[in-house]
């Protein structure tokens, strides 16, 4: 079995990223983790894929003179990778149309939320505001409109009485640690298409 080789971009702890390591580790899941990349270079997430064996790099957009420059960097350590898919797992940067469209169809990220519900930042603060029912995690393909791409799955989360931002937010982290893999495993036997 020819495993496609995934790279996984982050910025802070990576989570979600050990979520698809530790998936990708059984010699059966059809993805394998070719390298972890941050425009962090303190991101706690590169200590574990270290630790992991997974060849990392980090590239502080702040030293560049904009979005082309740093994203032309990216690129030259995601070409030595050789990715079939790259998997965004809190990676808190936007992409340029750019970027977006070179990687068409193999760019897939994590949000919590139900797309097209509750897009951007403080999604779970935006759940309660509204009011709603349930909540949840999407996975899906990156276009250049934020959080826009063609959805590849959801798992939904009730919200519950009292619930607060921060326990609403470790109840959807729960699934969005079974949903990634499984959506990334979905792709990569070419069971969903861009």
């Amino acid at each position: 079995m020819t495993r496609a080789r995934t790279a996984i971009l982050i910025s802070g702890r990576g989570s979600n990223m050990a979520a698809l390591v530790e998936a990708a580790k059984d010699p059966g899941f059809p993805a394998e983790i070719a390298g972890v990349f941050s425009n962090n270079p303190d991101a706690a997430g590169l200590v574990f894929a270290a630790d992991a064996g997974i060849p990392t790099a980090a590239l502080s957009h702040k030293f560049y003179a904009g979005k082309p420059a740093f994203e032309a960097a990216m690129n030259e350590v995601l070409d030595g990778w050789r990715p079939d898919i790259i998997a965004l797992a809190g990676f808190m940067r936007l992409l340029s149309a750019e970027f977006c469209t070179r990687w068409a169809g193999r760019l897939i990220n994590i949000h919590p939320s139900l797309l097209p519900l509750h897009k951007g930042l403080h999604t779970h603060e935006q759940a309660l505001a509204d009011g709603v029912a349930e909540h949840g995690c999407t996975v899906h393909f990156v276009t250049p409109g934020m959080d826009e791409g063609p959805v590849i799955a959801q798992a939904r989360v009730p919200v519950l009485p009292g619930d607060t931002a921060d326990s609403l937010a470790t109840r959807v982290l729960v699934a969005e640690h079974r949903l990634y893999p499984d959506a990334l495993a979905r792709l990569a036997r070419g069971e969903v298409v861009f």
